[in-house]
């Protein structure tokens, strides 16, 4: 004789109890290895014992270090954010990038990498320094090594390209055994400079290369002018499309008071063809007779 058993269903009401009691069972579990996991995490043994800073670190010390993460950092060993960490890092001056990571049981390294500063962005002494990739960074106060950085200034947001063109023309004056003290981008884009020698230029509007062009012109001939009139150069115009305007100590291409020409509205690299002329500059000597700029000559903005 054959006997089947067949699965009689709970009713729904014991299901229910036993889901519950399961659910209650695993939750347990889990607050469980919750606390335990928040007693091994705020146990002493995870306490940040300490931070080892390593690297570019001329313009740091320890008190710098106190005073900039002493409220700022929270947490243990295991918790502590190290992308916090190393934006804290990154906010200390001179510090231009931060990598950060655990010792284990309870330290931290980090190691450093320091702006290089190649000029003043603004007036010298002021709390703003250009580095190597033209990128502006501030300074708490000015050390020994900024003294004698010459100053780039230019509109807000435009530092690389005042460092690109400063590196193309102090290479043309180097030869020359000159260098620049302050080079300026004016709101308009017109540029300026004076060397550490004291003279000033006017650049004019341009991209690097009509710079250079005006630049290596000027380099090209003023040597032979200086040397035949035997003076020193106060300032120069390079604006002029066929040349440029000199005044020399004692000495100057144009009446005192005399207005100046309209400037063009068009820039076209220029050439020194009035430099190349040092009888029509001697001229300019006779106090009682300065010679003016030819007629066609007008400075490029």
């Amino acid at each position: 004789m054959n006997r089947y058993t067949a699965a009689v269903p709970l009713p729904l009401d014991i299901r229910l109890t036993k889901l519950a009691t399961s659910m209650l069972g695993w939750m347990l579990v889990a607050m469980v290895l919750a606390a335990a996991g928040l007693w091994a995490v705020r146990h002493p043994v995870w306490t940040l014992r300490g931070i080892e800073v390593e690297g570019e670190v001329q313009h740091q010390n320890e008190a710098t270090f106190r005073a900039n993460l002493a409220s700022r950092l929270s947490g243990s060993f295991i918790t502590l954010n190290l992308a916090e960490v190393r934006t804290v890092f990154e906010g200390i001056p001179w510090v231009r990038s931060a990598m950060v990571q655990r010792l284990w049981p309870n330290r931290l390294k980090v190691t450093l990498a320091e702006h290089k500063a190649v000029a003043w962005w603004g007036e010298a002494g002021g709390s703003k320094l250009v580095n190597t990739q033209g990128d502006v960074f501030e300074v708490g106060t000015a050390d020994d090594d900024t003294d004698r950085l010459p100053e780039l200034i230019g509109p807000k947001g435009q530092s690389v390209q005042v460092k690109a063109v400063y590196d193309r023309l102090s290479e043309r004056f180097a030869p020359h055994d000159q260098s620049i003290d302050r080079l300026e981008l004016t709101d308009q884009g017109s540029w300026r400079l004076d060397l550490e020698k004291g003279a000033h230029i006017e650049l004019g509007r341009g991209d690097v290369a009509a710079l250079d062009a005006r630049l290596v012109q000027y380099l090209s001939t003023i040597e032979q002018v200086t040397g035949t009139l035997g003076r020193k150069v106060v300032s120069a115009d390079l604006r002029y499309p066929t040349g440029y305007a000199l005044r020399l100590q004692g000495i100057a291409t144009m009446e005192p008071g005399a207005p100046v020409p309209k400037p063009a509205k068009t820039v076209k690299p220029a050439a020194a063809t009035a430099a190349n002329k040092p009888n029509t500059a001697a001229k300019a000597a006779t106090p009682s007779k300065p010679a003016s700029p030819a007629p066609a000559a007008k400075p490029q903005h």
